[in-house]
């Protein structure tokens, strides 16, 4: 039986999906906010270490698996120009001199994420394993600007395949492509969720919950682009 593993996700959606439809799955974070996380887990220091051929949970995985990673995609979007321009709301009352301090905050950060995303496919292409990564889509996306690989699947819009939010989201299928299954039971209804008015719910920031999924979104997904008809 083929095992899923989800890396930065801790709510739990496909990997509750994958065991719905009989599979194996778990979740890997370094947050437990949901109580989903199965090995919570610093993966930016995994990758690392996978990337410096020592010892990290890569090893566990073998290339008749696949690993699904939600990486974080804070400093990737398009919000982020803002920031190095300095119009962004929060730093127009900030000097010139303060901006640019935030610019190399903000650069390292970026370069840091850019590494760790493109260490991950590293590791994904030597070790053969599957790999999907799913990020924010957008034409000034930093990836789709700055990266030698272009996305493989584009959806303009989650919500016809039933999730809250419209946003278009790219997904980069290594070492795998994605299958053409169709689906024909009609989507349950979901209310519409809009991305810059979504407010903080159950104690948890609205960052987080931005970046939610919707179970029927996760599973038409899975059986329309992953597993076999």
């Amino acid at each position: 039986m083929r095992t899923f593993h989800c890396f930065f996700e801790q709510s739990g959606t496909f990997k509750n999906e994958f065991k719905k439809l009989g599979y194996e799955a778990y979740d890997y974070d370094i947050r437990n906010d949901f109580d989903e996380t199965d090995y919570q887990i610093d993966l930016f220091k995994e990758i690392e270490l996978a990337y410096d051929n020592k010892k990290s949970i890569f090893d566990n995985i073998s290339k008749e698996e696949m690993i699904i990673a939600f990486f974080p995609c804070i400093r990737f979007e398009d919000q982020i120009q803002m920031c190095f321009r300095g119009t962004a709301y929060q730093y127009l009352k900030m000097s010139v001199e303060q901006k640019l301090e935030k610019d190399l905050e903000l650069h390292k950060e970026l370069s840091y994420l850019y590494q760790l995303i493109t260490k991950l496919t590293i590791v994904s292409i030597k070790r053969k394993i599957p790999l999907i990564i799913e990020n924010p889509y957008s034409t000034t996306h930093y990836l789709v600007k700055y990266w030698a690989i272009p996305y493989t699947l584009l959806d303009n819009d989650r919500t016809k395949r039933g999730d809250y939010f419209e946003k278009p989201t790219q997904y980069w299928f290594i070492n795998c492509e994605p299958k053409e299954n169709f689906i024909f039971e009609p989507l349950e209804f979901v209310e519409k969720r809009v991305v810059q008015f979504q407010k903080k719910e159950k104690g948890l920031d609205r960052q987080v919950w931005r970046s939610m999924i919707h179970p029927q979104y996760a599973n038409r997904f899975i059986r329309e682009f992953i597993l076999e008809e």
